[in-house]
């Protein structure tokens, strides 16, 4: 899952080119990256669902594995991709703050255990104060660890963050100089397999705060909805698979796990950790909650505490987000973070 580091300055040069050619089309393209509730994405690609869907509404969908979650966020950004995997705060912080409106199409889970704060020495949390912790630095992993911190008593001025690459994390823990580490699986349940990993805080004491989500431009979306029916038709159909207790549905949790570097063990033991909404049904019930306005406010002034949100950010609500029910937390004429329930009701009730 996720995280963003020195992508303010790129996601600010862009807002020039975001979303210049949304129009009508007929060719698509999303681009993922590794994480356990995101591993359907490329089952998708790799099973043909996807094509099965795409075809049924006379359009190409072309879903693309990008090893470096924020390169992903940043060709999204770029508009280089019309789709994108990423967490409710790294789509705050880098597309819609940079001016790309954007579109929550699928919020398809959130971790529930699945980001993890490691220390070699020391097995309590509180065994980080002094020590320097590596991580993909104003992202949600550290988001995580400011709330972990937050729980003990200490803050960031207590430890000294390191930015460190996604793709790099697993062989820098084994390094000597290294005693410190907050990510996410598939890498997380890598360095907690390895000897002197004491896993001291998860996601789970902050359940509904990281969100893991599917996001579209908007104006690519709004312009081509057969788009958004193409992509909600298909993931819906791989979560039942998943859940069906049949040899397909085996052969594709199988599938799922090589590509996130595991066996089938492996990769059950990551979605345990994640709050994965396998209907519309609990998919609706998450976003139409309480917790998500009140989430969005928590990572709003995370992010603006931090500078995230640009030197020019007046406020925590300089970036207006639009929630299902019509209310907006932010400025209601910068709304450029929408969470749209409307196709997942329609696969709720059967119109796709």
């Amino acid at each position: 899952m996720k995280k963003l580091a020195g992508a303010l300055a790129f996601a600010a040069s862009l807002i020039a080119v975001q979303a210049a050619n949304a129009q009508e089309k007929t060719e698509f393209s999303v681009c993922w990256s590794i994480y356990a509730g995101w591993m359907p994405w490329g089952y998708l690609e790799e099973s043909g669902i996807m094509d099965k869907w795409a075809e049924k509404y006379g359009i190409d969908v072309e879903i693309v594995q990008i090893n470096d979650y924020i390169e992903s966020i940043n060709q999204y950004t770029a508009g280089e991709y019309d789709a994108c995997t990423m967490t409710n705060m790294d789509a705050l912080s880098i597309p819609s703050a940079g001016g790309v409106d954007t579109t929550v199409l699928i919020a398809g889970d959130y971790s529930n255990g699945n980001d993890g704060l490691v220390l070699k020495s020391g097995t309590e949390l509180a065994d980080i104060e002094g020590q320097s912790v590596n991580l993909v630095e104003l992202s949600v992993s550290h988001y995580f660890l400011a709330r972990a911190l937050e729980s003990v008593g200490l803050s960031e001025r207590d430890i000294t963050t390191v930015n460190t690459s996604d793709a790099d994390m697993v062989s820098i823990y084994g390094t000597p100089e290294v005693t410190a580490v907050a990510t996410w699986n598939p890498m997380l349940s890598e360095i907690l397999s390895g000897p002197d990993a004491n896993l001291v805080f998860d996601s789970s004491k902050i359940p509904g705060e990281i969100i893991d989500m599917l996001v579209v431009n908007t104006e690519t979306l709004n312009d081509n909805p057969d788009f958004g029916k193409a992509l909600v038709g298909a993931w819906f159909e791989v979560l039942a698979l998943m859940q069906s207790d049949t040899p397909e549905g085996t052969a594709a949790l199988e599938a799922m796990a090589a590509a996130a570097g595991t066996d089938l063990e492996g990769y059950k033991s990551q979605l345990a950790a994640t709050a994965l909404f396998y209907t519309p049904e609990e998919l609706l019930e998450f976003t139409t909650g309480d917790k998500l306005p009140q989430t969005t406010k928590f990572v709003a002034e995370f992010l603006y505490d931090h500078g995230i949100l640009g030197q020019g950010a007046p406020s925590p609500e300089f970036v207006g987000v639009s929630f299902p029910d019509g209310s907006t937390y932010g400025d209601e004429n910068n709304v450029k973070l929408r969470y749209d329930n409307s196709y997942v009701e329609m696969a709720r009730d059967g119109e796709l």
